[in-house]
Formats: C-alpha cells, sequence, structure tokens
C-alpha cells in the first residue's frame, strides 16, 4: 500500500476546496496553467476571453482570479475595475506580458493584489497565489483560538478561561504568531524575522526572544492547565496542547 506524504496530504486539504479562474487567452499559458494548479489540488476554470470571463465572476464564486491584460472581446483592466466596483473580496493576480512601469502601476492601482510578468517560472506563480490566500484569510480572520485560549484582533485583547490576560504590544504581537502558527514549531529565527523584522540572526536577539517567550508563558501557561506554550531545546517553540 502506498502511504501519500504528510505534507500532500496537509496541501490536499488545504487546497481541494479552493477554486481558481483563470482568463487568459493563449490557449497553452492557459492549459499549463490548469494542469499546474490541478496538480496542487486547486480547482480550475478557464475562460478564453473577457467576456466569458466577466460572465463567469458575475455567475459563479472564486478564490482567486488569474487575470491576462490583453484579452479579446473585454480589457483586463476593464475587468479588474468591475470586480473592484462590485466590492468582490477575491484576490486578483495579473499575469501578463504589458511589463512597463506604467503598466504595473496602472494594474495595481487598478486593483490588483499582485502583478506578474510572462514569461514565468510556476513555482514563482504558485508561490504568489499561496502568499496572497493567505494574507485574504487572515484578513477575514478577526478573533484566534486555541484551546481556552483567544485573541480578538479588532480589539487587540487577549483571554485564557475568559479571564483578560494583560499583554505588552510584543506579546500581543508573540501571541498573534503563534496561534497563526499554533501546533507548528516556530523556530527563533522565524520570530526574528516575522515579529522583530530582523534579517540578521545574532545571540544578543535570541536573549531578547527568550525573555519575551518567559514573560508570555507566564500569563498565558502559570495560573491554567493545560500548558500550551512549549520549548523545544534547540529548536524553537510550539504553541499546542500536547508538546510535540
Amino acid at each position: 500500500m502506498i502511504i501519500a506524504p504528510i505534507w500532500f496530504i496537509q496541501e490536499f486539504l488545504q487546497y481541494c476546496n479552493m477554486h481558481i479562474l483563470v482568463i487568459e487567452d493563449q490557449r497553452k499559458v492557459a492549459q499549463a496553467l490548469e494542469e499546474g494548479l490541478r496538480r496542487k489540488s486547486f480547482g480550475v476554470t478557464l475562460a478564453a476571453d473577457g467576456e466569458e470571463g466577466f460572465f463567469l465572476l458575475n455567475s459563479q464564486h472564486f478564490d482567486f482570479v488569474i487575470l491576462d491584460l490583453g484579452l479579446p472581446k473585454r480589457d483586463g483592466l476593464e475587468i479588474l475595475k468591475a470586480i473592484r466596483a462590485k466590492k468582490l473580496n477575491v484576490p486578483v493576480l495579473i499575469l501578463t506580458a504589458r511589463d512597463t512601469i506604467e503598466d504595473r502601476v496602472q494594474g495595481l492601482e487598478s486593483g490588483a493584489d499582485d502583478y506578474l510578468v510572462k514569461p514565468f517560472a510556476f513555482p514563482e506563480l504558485l508561490a504568489r497565489i499561496h502568499a496572497l490566500l493567505r494574507r485574504s484569510q487572515q484578513v477575514q480572520e478577526t478573533r484566534l483560538v486555541l484551546e481556552d485560549l483567544e485573541l480578538d484582533l479588532t480589539t487587540r485583547r487577549a483571554a485564557r478561561s475568559s479571564q483578560p490576560l494583560t499583554l505588552t504590544a510584543r506579546e500581543l504581537e508573540l501571541l498573534e504568531y503563534f496561534l497563526r502558527n499554533k501546533n507548528t514549531i516556530v523556530s527563533r529565527e522565524m520570530l526574528a524575522r516575522d515579529v522583530w523584522r530582523e534579517t540578521a540572526r545574532a545571540t544578543p536577539l535570541d536573549n531578547v526572544i527568550d525573555v519575551h517567550i518567559a514573560h508570555l508563558r507566564r500569563k498565558i501557561d502559570a495560573p491554567f492547565e493545560p500548558k500550551l506554550l512549549h520549548t523545544l531545546r534547540g529548536v524553537g517553540f510550539v504553541l499546542g496542547k500536547e508538546r510535540p
């Protein structure tokens, strides 16, 4: 019996219900996109011209749109402006041969979330799709929860077992990061890069990180059970009900 690796199963579960609309008139490009995205567990619908793409956007739900600009029947920028005028909350990535600064600026100012020029590398396109989908999901979240620990992203207030927690601004950042990565190993490198915004990790920063982790642990764990914030010596930290 062949067992799929865990990363494949996680990726499939994460994206199997997500549907991407590709509005692209170059048949070979469209077919290559469809094949590559389906291999990554996305659902894909193709539109060969702007009119068909515009109709599909108004009749079906999509989680993501890949949009060419030089389309027959209806220009890509016209479609993009219509999407934003209707306040459709869908990430749009422009994929086009138009590569001037003016084209990029016009596309982004018309409401595109990202802009990629042809020819392109599929891994880069996929990385941009993943990044935009993560951002879209995070924007929609207003509350992060693990067991009885919760963080309200609107009011920036945290609580455990319904008891308010008094956290500093940095501790709130740390808690949010851990909750967004719950049950996942978080290294000091990740915290240095994503919370402290430092690209060059150094021993003094590691010490600062450890001090803040210790303060956060006292506040979210000391008076409560089960313990949620765990240290993996030499590896990093995990926020989860059970230590890995």
